[in-house]
């Protein structure tokens, strides 16, 4: 079975995003989240790179997913990952460890793919605070 945790720090929070609505309808809220990374951005969204040697923290929420090869497999498509998409990917899925009030979980987390090179970090790690303040 494919783990049915999701990591979400960027678009798939927007309440006028059309997968962000579906991946509400299509999972059920865990919990608040965070992971070693940095946050870039990319324009009309978020760029996450891991970092584990600085002290560096990602937020986000994490998402119980109702059926996650499919629901996985529509999101892939968003987030410009895996069959039919160009190479290289915009994104990558891999499962990582995401720390938590309810502990650590491993969740798929989507990770850029792409050079960072003359991007713009979101020294807070929080892409919801961030695009309050662009506002």
């Amino acid at each position: 079975m494919t783990n049915d945790l999701l990591f979400v720090y960027g678009t798939l929070l927007l309440a006028d995003n059309e997968f962000a609505n579906y991946l509400t309808a299509q999972s059920t809220y865990c919990c608040k989240g965070k992971i070693q990374a940095k946050l870039y951005d990319v324009g009309h969204y978020p760029a996450l790179i891991i970092d584990t040697k600085g002290n560096y923290d990602v937020w986000g929420y994490v998402y119980r997913l109702h059926d996650a090869d499919k629901v996985l497999k529509n999101l892939d498509r968003y987030e410009g990952y895996g069959e039919g998409e160009e190479e290289p990917y915009l994104y990558i899925r891999k499962a990582l460890s995401v720390k938590t009030d309810e502990g650590m979980l491993t969740c798929w987390v989507y990770l850029y793919n792409w050079p960072i090179n003359g991007l713009r970090e979101i020294p807070s790690g929080d892409y919801l605070a961030y695009l309050k303040k662009s506002i």
